[in-house]
């Protein structure tokens, strides 16, 4: 997730639409999803909003190094599944760093505990003994072609069950993630959170010819969390409703008593919410590549909207070609430019404080 810059140039609506009546459609289309993720404050919103829609069908959860550290983060998120009493799902612990790299954290926007320091109990559940990595690996092969890959954090799961069988790509059908920016990082002026945690990971992945949805910076900055916000969430009655409203007043005073001009910014669920309603991103297509090298620029995302995809030239004591080019122009992600956000807070709101459970 990214919740670094406390920059937040909002559309935001002063009043939400209200979420009397909801429309359930046909669960037996449910889409097949596991969620790699790093618990986390606007990734626990995500997990309570896939969990609650019935148009997923969530297959496992599997943890992350990434806001927090694993053995935080992992907990969370089985406190997550009981909160929205969805402990049929598996939930799997995964990497504890990333591939090369120094492990980055984000308690200074999440708390030291990721929820804002809100104080869930303790999971009575636990973890599935596999790695997530392998249970990735089990349950895309078992749906060959049905299972869509939703990464909220660090891509060092994805990335690690790509290493570990290479046929897994073909069996993939796509990968929505929250993560990078066509507009400028929030970590480094040219990194979002996620991709500067782990560039290596993001890479892979994004070299892995799997249909790409990249919900990043671009985006999700027009999607912060405000005051009607969570009253509405106060006056839901269950069990998310009540955590989350508990979660999102505690780092909303965090970022007052900061001196933040807004909220914190909802990146997760948006990313979320392109399976479940689409039409509330508009997309674009580009040739997004991850940047691997750059002391500087590491874990930026640029994108080439169209050809040629040139690349630096080549210093003149190595080699005689002025420049680098890849040949043929090959859109391989599909990148979220613009969002209707008093849309995305009906939904988002609905689910969380509807009665009606999801059970696909």
């Amino acid at each position: 997730m990214a919740m670094a810059d406390g920059q937040f140039a909002i559309a935001k609506p002063d009043v939400l639409p209200q979420t009397t009546g909801s429309r359930r459609p046909d669960t037996t289309k449910a889409t097949r999803v596991i969620i790699d993720t790093d618990p986390g404050v606007d990734d626990a919103f995500a997990l309570m909003l896939a969990l609650r829609s019935p148009e997923l069908k969530v297959e496992a959860i599997t943890a992350v190094a990434g806001n927090l550290p694993l053995e935080i983060t992992l907990p969370n998120a089985l406190r997550l599944v009981e909160i929205c009493d969805r402990t049929d799902i598996p939930v799997a612990g995964g990497a504890a760093a990333p591939l090369i790299r120094r492990q980055v954290t984000a308690a200074y926007a999440h708390g030291e505990n990721g929820l804002g320091g809100v104080e869930l109990p303790e999971p009575k559940i636990a973890p599935v003994k596999e790695h997530a990595a392998d249970l990735i690996c089990r349950i895309v092969k078992q749906y060959p072609g049905e299972v869509t890959l939703i990464g909220l954090g660090p891509l060092t799961n994805i990335a690690l069950a790509l290493r570990a069988d290479p046929t897994l790509s073909k069996s993939v059908k796509s990968i929505v993630l929250m993560g990078g920016s066509l507009s400028g990082g929030n970590v480094t002026p040219a990194a979002e959170f996620n991709f500067y945690v782990d560039p290596e990971a993001a890479s892979i992945v994004f070299n892995s010819g799997i249909p790409i949805t990249m919900v990043g910076l671009d985006v999700t900055r027009k999607v912060e969390l405000t005051e009607p916000a969570i009253r509405q969430l106060e006056a839901g009655k269950n069990k998310p409703s009540q955590a989350a409203a508990s979660i999102a007043r505690a780092i909303m005073a965090t970022y007052l008593k900061h001196g933040q001009r807004g909220g914190p910014t909802l990146h997760d669920p948006l990313a979320v919410s392109a399976l479940i309603r689409p039409d509330i991103l508009t997309f674009e297509n580009y040739h997004v590549q991850i940047e691997t090298t750059g002391a500087i620029t590491a874990g930026e995302s640029v994108g080439w909207k169209h050809g040629p995809i040139n690349y630096a030239a080549t210093l003149e004591n190595i080699g005689p070609d002025a420049a680098r080019s890849e040949g043929t122009f090959t859109a391989n992600t599909k990148v979220g430019v613009d969002v209707r956000p008093a849309e995305f807070f009906h939904l988002l709101i609905e689910r969380i404080t509807s009665d009606t459970e999801n059970n696909s």
